[in-house]
């Protein structure tokens, strides 16, 4: 458990303990999500990933992307349908 206290700007330092754990670094940004009768922080950057991960999940499948060298690939062939 870490303590933290509040400026009188409401401003509050997060301890380095919690921004090593939640990969926050210097400029990014924060969320407050609400649970029940807790508030979470999370790192609004890995929250972003994971919400493009599951938006994108069997997508490759669908594609008919197998591994790797499919996806190698299709970008070649991308590539030779559009020249830049």
């Amino acid at each position: 458990m870490e303590l933290a206290k509040v400026t009188s700007k409401g401003q509050v330092t997060i301890p380095v303990e919690i921004r090593k754990k939640l990969g926050i670094r210097e400029g990014d940004k924060v969320l407050f999500i609400e649970e029940g009768n807790k508030i979470v922080i999370m790192n609004s950057t890995m929250v972003a990933l994971k919400e493009a991960q599951e938006a994108f999940r069997g997508e490759a499948s669908r594609a008919g992307l197998r591994d790797e060298q499919d996806v190698v690939d299709m970008i070649k062939e991308m590539r030779r349908e559009n020249p830049q």
